[in-house]
């Protein structure tokens, strides 16, 4: 099923014809970079594009730059100081607004107010707050004067925040004292007190006053230490909105964002300035062709890397305008971010297909209420979308007048890297193909490509500027985990792993960089997700992949949502197993539970055959909306579930 765009999109999008430009993006991808990077300011030029020495890529090598001074400092010069950059709303109704001028205000503040407690370049902050303006201005202030900040989601424990600020080395801890969360007060305070007890590097907690200084206040009084806990109105009152943005190489550490993934302990991924400054701000310019009246609406958290990447730093750096909710999608109503998008005028929408999802649960009613005519373009990120959630955002958010664009990328690649653009025609539930510049495939296990229609691993093939530097302190698993899984066979024949891998190469004959995902390509080229590899069910010696069983579970009109795991059968190798969150108003019954073996059945084949169907009412998941199968398996057997500190339930 093709949808194809209209002709207004394809006349006003910056890539009208991917093909053609793709090719000759691919032709000499460093000099494709180099001209986008030439569009932002640098302090100083590059001496070098790229440099590559296994297992390590080095983009603009030489220049000097800062993220912060393309993000707000270039626009001072200009009239964008006086548009808005960022609105917010919280939960009670409170609306803050700052235009570009009165951000960078913020943050010269809270980067003066950083130094005067003496800390300097090269020192690691980890911020723990919830999703208000001072989780923007303090990574900005971070990255302004050279501190390396490492966001941690605000919902996390304090063994969880306490083991990211152990690895990170942080001095500094920012905090708010406590913040609402539907009907209850988060005392997040009483976290970072709880976690910092066996942090010794931390010398300082700043606390943002989120409740009690107006309106609704914490439960319990703030537990103030003295000589370690200061407020952050204290101390940035104190402060001028002068302060200068530090001189930094390209490839100085921007940030450590700690992931989880599906399976072990987070690690800490690094980013850099220059590469990642110039991979997140085209990417969001051309997939969400913006233009300089749109209101941009991205529903993640800074806490993780879409909010780092696509809600702090590209739409600053692009002079668009970002609202920011700071509740869920279903408080006080499920209509919520519909009348959001009414209120303010959103023209471009980005969330998580577990969020459309849920709300597709409530019924097409909600959306029904609302002008949503604004919208121009769609998008989904953070794990694959089934075509039926795909086509109900499409029908009932776009009114089938906005593309959607279906982003497959990681903390990782801190960029898209499969994304269809606005102006080419859609395959609901396909993320397309490459973004421009960047070569991917889905391969065996000896890096050859597979045929068409045929699962496989998903590899990128050469560097890309957003990529990360390194995983902290931990090289050896940067090395392991990423570019010596998939080996490449020689031209003798002799497989890599017979063959001493070389320290340093000057082509790109040995990088292959290993996502973790599963994939195929149809015969049009498309990419189609089909999950992560440690989420594979080998049946009877057949693959499959739990997304795709997913996808067939809620393919039936009756399911909102479903997750697989696999079991080990004494036959056929794995049995499936299916977790299924019925809509509203279902009942469970032996009957529907037929009515979906056959759904199954017919949407992948016999051999997909669900052994056990459980109907439940919620699903562990991560905070960013990406389902731990690997907790509903060890559940099941019976085995240690490990690290849940990610987990929303």
């Amino acid at each position: 099923m093709l949808i194809f765009p209209t002709q207004e999109i394809i006349d006003s999008s910056f890539v009208k014809d991917y093909e053609k430009t793709y090719q000759e993006s691919i032709q000499n991808p460093e000099a494709f970079w180099e001209k986008i990077a030439k569009e932002l300011e640098w302090f100083e030029p590059w001496k070098k594009v790229l440099d590559w020495n296994y297992p390590y890529a080095r983009w603009f090598v030489g220049a000097k730059c800062n993220i912060v001074h393309n993000a707000l400092d270039r626009h001072l010069k200009t009239p964008t100081k006086d548009k808005l950059a960022l609105i917010w709303e919280g939960q009670d109704g409170t609306v803050r607004k700052f235009t570009f001028g009165e951000l960078n205000d913020e943050v010269c503040r809270f980067a003066n107010g950083l130094k005067s407690l003496g800390f300097k370049k090269g020192d690691h902050v980890s911020i723990y707050l919830p999703r208000i303006p001072e989780q923007d201005i303090a990574m900005l202030a971070c990255a302004k004067i050279g501190l390396t900040h490492s966001v941690v989601f605000s919902g996390f424990s304090a063994d969880a925040l306490k083991n990211r600020i152990i690895d990170a080395e942080s001095k500094v801890v920012i905090c708010a004292n406590a913040y609402p969360y539907k009907d209850k007060i988060i005392e997040c305070k009483n976290n970072v007190d709880e976690a910092i007890k066996d942090c010794p590097t931390v010398k300082q907690v700043i606390v943002v006053k989120r409740l009690g200084a107006t309106g609704q206040a914490p439960s319990q009084p703030t537990n103030m230490q003295s000589g370690r806990d200061i407020w952050w109105d204290d101390l940035v009152s104190k402060q001028t909105t002068e302060c200068a943005t530090e001189v930094m190489e390209a490839t100085d550490p921007l940030y450590i964002l700690y992931t989880s993934g599906s399976t072990g302990a987070p690690k800490g991924v690094v980013h850099c300035h220059g590469g990642y400054m110039v991979g997140t701000y085209i990417t969001l310019k051309w997939v969400f062709n913006l233009q300089p009246d749109d209101i941009y609406f991205c529903t993640a958290d800074a806490g993780w890397v879409t909010g780092h990447s696509y809600i702090v730093y590209s739409p600053l750096i692009n002079g668009i305008t970002t609202f920011v909710y700071e509740s869920v999608p279903d408080y006080p109503d499920p209509g919520k971010w519909w009348s959001l998008i009414e209120k303010y005028k959103v023209t471009k929408f980005y969330t998580a297909p577990t969020a459309i999802r849920a709300l597709e649960r409530y019924g097409d009613e909600w959306p029904k209420k609302y002008d949503l005519s604004s919208l121009k373009i769609l998008g989904t990120v953070g794990e694959p979308i089934n075509p039926e959630a795909w086509l109900w955002y499409y029908k009932n958010i776009g009114c089938e007048q906005c593309p959607v664009v279906d982003t497959w990328w990681q903390t990782e690649t801190g960029m898209h890297i499969l994304t269809p653009f606005p102006s080419v025609p859609l395959k609901p539930g396909s993320c397309f193909k490459p973004f421009l510049g960047i070569e991917t495939d889905v391969v065996d296990n000896k890096g050859n490509s597979v045929p068409a229609n045929t699962q496989g691993y998903l590899v990128i093939k050469k560097p890309w500027p957003a990529m990360f530097l390194d995983v902290y302190k931990n090289p050896k698993k940067y090395r392991e985990a990423y570019f010596e899984v998939i080996k490449k066979e020689k031209a003798t024949g002799v497989p890599n792993e017979e063959a001493k891998m070389p320290v340093s190469v000057s082509s790109f004959d040995d990088f292959v960089y290993f996502t973790g995902d599963s994939a195929k390509k149809d015969e049009d080229g498309y990419y189609w997700i089909i999950g992560r590899n440690d989420d594979v069910i080998k049946v009877s010696g057949h693959r499959l992949g739990s997304a795709e069983l997913e996808s067939a579970f809620v393919s039936h009109p009756s399911v909102a949502e479903a997750a697989v795991i696999g079991k080990p059968h004494e036959i056929k190798g794995e049995s499936i197993k299916a977790f299924v969150i019925l809509k509203q108003g279902i009942q469970p019954s032996d009957q529907l539970k037929q009515e979906l073996v056959q759904q199954v059945r017919k949407s992948i084949g016999p051999i997909a055959t669900p052994d056990e169907i459980e109907f439940v009412d919620k699903l562990p998941k991560t905070r960013s909306g990406k389902i731990m199968r690997r907790v509903l398996k060890a559940q099941e057997l019976g085995l240690p579930v490990g690290d849940t500190s990610t987990l929303e339930s």
